[in-house]
Parts: C-alpha cells; sequence; structure tokens
C-alpha cells in the first residue's frame, strides 16, 4: 500500500483558515469600565423617567361589572341565561382627550393553557373547504356538532367567544345621547389580511359557502351572521379576530371599540355617562371577573408604568454597581502603591 498524502484533511495555508485574520480584543480597564457604567445608567434612568411621566399622562377609567356582589348593577344578570340587560352608571372628573379605546377585560381565565391554545383549525379559518368540512383533530371536543357535522369555526377558543356588548350614553340635563363606538379596524392587520380568509361565497351567499356546518355549542347563531357588514362577517369578524389572538397572562384585556365618530372622536368630556351591558359571558364558574377600560394612548401606547420603573431600576442599579466598584478599585489601588 502506498504512503497516505500527508495534506489531506488539512486546511487550506491562508489566513482565514489559519486563524492568522487581525483581532481587537478590548482590556476593560477601570477607567473603561466605571465611565461606561455610569453612561448607561444615566441613559436609562433617562428613558424610565420619560416613559415614567407618559405613561402617568395616560387617562384611564376601569369599571367592574361583573355583579358578584349584592346590591352592584348587574348583579341580577349572573343566574340569567342570555341577553340580560343591565345599566352600569359612572362619572368621568376630567376629559378624555381622544382618541379614547374601550377595552373589555377578564380575570382569572388561562388563554395560555396549551389544549385550550392549539384548539382551532388555522387551515379552516383560512377558508380551506376540505379542512370546513372536515375540521382538525386539535379542535376535540368541539370539532364535530349534531349528527356529526363539522363545527365552523370549530374549537374551544372559538367555541368561548367573548359575547357580552355595550352602548355608552352621555348624559346632559338628563337627556340621553349615544356615544358612536367604532369596531372598523380593531384587530391586527395580518390577521384581517392575511391569517383569515372566508370560503369562497356560492351563488354570492357566505350562508350557502357554510352550508353542512353547525355553529359552535356555545354560539347563539352562526358564524355567517355575525355582522351585517360583508366585510365584518364570518371568520373576518373583527371581534372574533381580537378573541382569536389569545392572552400570555391569565388577566387580560382585549380591545372592544374605538370611539372615533363624530364629535367623539376628538375627546369625551367630563360628566356623567351611563353604559347600557347586555350581560352574556359566565365568569363566576371559575372565579373570574370581567371589566370595562377607557383609556387614551400615547406615543409608547396604553398606560404602563412597570416599563418606566424598569429602566429606571436597571439605570440606578449600574450606578450602584458603578461606585461599589470606584469604591472598590481605590481602596485597592492605594493598597497597591502602597506596597510598590
Amino acid at each position: 500500500m502506498g504512503k497516505e498524502n500527508p495534506k489531506v484533511g488539512k486546511p487550506d495555508n491562508t489566513a482565514f483558515t489559519q486563524q492568522r485574520l487581525p483581532a481587537w480584543q478590548p482590556i476593560l480597564s477601570a477607567g473603561i469600565v466605571l465611565p461606561l457604567f455610569v453612561v448607561i445608567g444615566l441613559t436609562f434612568i433617562g428613558i424610565g423617567i420619560g416613559l415614567f411621566i407618559t405613561s402617568r399622562n395616560v387617562q384611564e377609567i376601569e369599571l367592574d361589572y361583573t355583579g358578584d356582589q349584592e346590591g352592584a348593577p348587574c348583579a341580577g344578570c349572573t343566574n340569567a341565561t342570555t341577553n340580560c340587560k343591565c345599566t352600569l352608571p359612572f362619572k368621568i372628573e376630567n376629559k378624555f382627550e381622544g382618541p379614547v379605546f374601550m377595552y373589555y377585560g377578564l380575570t382569572n381565565y388561562y388563554q395560555n393553557y396549551r389544549k385550550y391554545g392549539i384548539s382551532r383549525d388555522d387551515d379552516q379559518l383560512y377558508g380551506n373547504i376540505d379542512s370546513l368540512k372536515s375540521p382538525a383533530n386539535f379542535c376535540s371536543p368541539y370539532q364535530m356538532g349534531a349528527k356529526q357535522m363539522p363545527i365552523a369555526p370549530c374549537g374551544a377558543i372559538a367555541n368561548s367567544l367573548f359575547n357580552d356588548t355595550f352602548r355608552l350614553f352621555y348624559k346632559v340635563n338628563k337627556v340621553y345621547t349615544e356615544v358612536l363606538l367604532d369596531d372598523n379596524g380593531i384587530s391586527w392587520w395580518t390577521d384581517y389580511n392575511v391569517k383569515f380568509r372566508n370560503p369562497p361565497e356560492i351563488n354570492g351567499s357566505l350562508k350557502n359557502a357554510f352550508e353542512g356546518t353547525v355553529k359552535p355549542l356555545n354560539w347563539p347563531k352562526p358564524v355567517y351572521e355575525l355582522s351585517t357588514n360583508p366585510n365584518n362577517n364570518g371568520f373576518i369578524n373583527q371581534d372574533f379576530l381580537v378573541w382569536m389572538r389569545i392572552a400570555a397572562l391569565p388577566n387580560f384585556r382585549k380591545l372592544y371599540r374605538r370611539i372615533s365618530e363624530g364629535n367623539w372622536s376628538r375627546s369625551l368630556p367630563a360628566g356623567n355617562y351611563s353604559l347600557e351591558i347586555t350581560y352574556n359571558y359566565p365568569v363566576l364558574s371559575f372565579q373570574g371577573k370581567k371589566k370595562v377600560v377607557f383609556s387614551t394612548v400615547t406615543w409608547m401606547g396604553g398606560k404602563n408604568n412597570f416599563l418606566g420603573i424598569a429602566y429606571l431600576v436597571f439605570g440606578s442599579l449600574c450606578i450602584v454597581m458603578a461606585l461599589i466598584m470606584l469604591i472598590v478599585y481605590a481602596k485597592y489601588q492605594v493598597q497597591i502603591d502602597r506596597d510598590m
């Protein structure tokens, strides 16, 4: 047998393969680290102050309407079946500058539970005909309805769709004026335009497209009757899209409406208001609570004190660490000088 070639498997004799490229490795001295910590700390403290002040400027009012306490406005609706109406009066002390956003909130509701979170068929929600007639097994036990007909939309998320409704009135001189609520564009753009699609209409009718399917068990009406607006019906209904984007935490709020119609788009004036609630959604069985939130927004979004506080804490820690390192450095530097 011949001798093996010693060059086989040997990398080329280049600066890159032989790791001879020029490199720079910083030497972290006290003169570099201490000013760096101070600059980072001051920067984060400045940003934190700005975020905290901005968040404090957000106007917000939160109204609990669970009705779990005796004498509460909606206490009589907690044991009702459906469409129980209650009225929640409240007062706005200072004018809310527009635009004003209206949210509904739920507590102790674990949408992040894995079996709940995967209980959907994305192909069906994209309008796929085959998936419409044969939903994925992930939807079980909300996969098939009566007479083994497929449920559309299937799954636990869709079946538990939030269905309380609200009307807002402004009271002036004992006269109630309805505040117009806008449901246009409350969902994510990608959900409405990319992820969700209605199946192709048959003979110009969305109802015909869903023929051979049944509504989810807890829904009072089928998906093709969610709205009279064809651009807000079926799988692309705005309220449905908002609900299908599940929350990461057990206490959450979801956008319900924007107050952006007519004169109300500029502001919500101070005064007395009345919220008419159609109470449908049960929460007492899992010790949950329901609330409505009215909030303004800023360049950083809604009210979020935590973000500003987090920046302040991190910046303060950087300053404290810089001071500690300065003390340690000064102490041991003096000791070294003495020894020398």
